[in-house]
């Protein structure tokens, strides 16, 4: 090989910039038969980021759909009911027709009102549960006046409540000597979520003891599980009217299925290492009645479901103020603290 051969040999090896998109229509066009081009690797885009969780659609379920299908049929076939019993009572006595629509305007008012009790019920609820998880956020990552406007709507949902007006006004004087979002949350919670944390805890206290004295000495089963179940309700609706307004009866069903979303998410009803504490230290009563020793299990239950039903109404999560546990709320039993009356 000569020196000219040399000299072309190195100029088709001189390094050339290749555009990525079309590198390989470049080098089959620039390059003659027998030269060797070496091309950048680049690492493929699924190895480099991670890939995104699947987008799950709701679809509408049979069940659905067979409730709206009842439910839209039910509502047809009463309206032509109503209609058709208007119309024969109008043909018959024109007074009785006019009775009768009256009585039907006055149902259908009634409806209206307790459909709107409903979804204030409902939005209510919702409120809650975004201020709480809001809450959650600022306390991890979070700015000053996305703190404050939480604490102003958390003054909006108690400015109609006389009990929280001292609260209010202790927290509109402090805001602006806060500088930190975790030091907003926490005066906002002193100042109006400790004293209703305090009724709350009273409230579960006292149904936990009632539950347990009556269940200690009913005779029957079937009289313990309808007590249990009414306290139960009525706790439920207690500790809602306490943090956010009293639910009708939709809502307190909806509250009762967060409640054991909760209680289930949390371990379930079995409470762990407090409850066997609990129970061992009521060892005595239930070697002295075992029916006794099945009051103190049913309002330790009881207990547990205050606690569940406190945590999902309280709208921020606890931020300085300490969670109650079940020994704060049924630490003794079988017998009335301070001597007092039963709450």
């Amino acid at each position: 090989m000569n020196r000219d051969d040399d000299e072309a040999v190195r100029v088709n090896r001189a390094p050339r910039a290749i555009r990525l998109g079309d590198a390989a229509a470049q080098v089959d066009a620039g390059l003659g038969r027998g030269d060797v081009a070496i091309l950048p690797e680049s690492e493929p885009i699924d190895a480099v980021l991670p890939a995104e969780a699947p987008v799950r659609r709701r679809s509408v379920s049979w069940g659905s759909l067979f409730v709206a299908g009842l439910s839209g049929f039910l509502a047809l076939a009463a309206g032509v009911w109503v209609e058709k019993t208007v119309g024969d009572l109008m043909s018959q006595n024109p007074a009785l027709g006019f009775a009768a629509l009256a009585c039907a305007g006055l149902a259908a008012l009634a409806l209206l009102v307790m459909l709107g009790r409903v979804l204030r019920d409902i939005l209510r609820e919702r409120k809650v549960e975004a201020l709480r998880e809001k809450a959650a956020g600022l306390l991890t990552a979070g700015t000053l006046d996305e703190a404050k406007a939480l604490a102003g709507d958390l003054a909006g949902l108690y400015k109609g409540r006389a009990e929280t007006a001292k609260g209010r006004a202790e927290l509109d004087a402090a805001l602006p000597q806060l500088f930190a979002p975790r030091d907003v949350l926490g005066v906002a919670e002193r100042a109006l979520l400790v004293p209703l944390d305090a009724r709350a805890q009273a409230e579960i206290a006292g149904a936990a003891r009632r539950v347990s004295l009556v269940t200690a000495v009913s005779p029957r089963a079937l009289v313990d599980i309808l007590f249990v179940l009414v306290a139960c309700a009525r706790l439920l609706r207690s500790i809602a009217g306490i943090y956010a307004g009293r639910p009708g009866t939709l809502g307190l069903l909806r509250l009762a299925r967060q409640v054991l979303n909760h209680l289930v998410l949390t371990g379930g009803m079995a409470a762990g290492d407090a409850v066997i504490q609990q129970v061992l230290g009521q060892g005595l009563a239930a070697r002295l009645s075992a029916k006794l020793g099945e009051g103190v299990i049913n309002g330790m239950l009881t207990a547990r479901i205050g606690l569940a039903a406190l945590a999902v109404c309280r709208p921020l999560p606890f931020v300085e103020a300490q969670a109650p546990t079940l020994s704060d709320v049924a630490g003794d039993l079988t017998g009335w603290r301070g001597g007092g009356e039963p709450a």
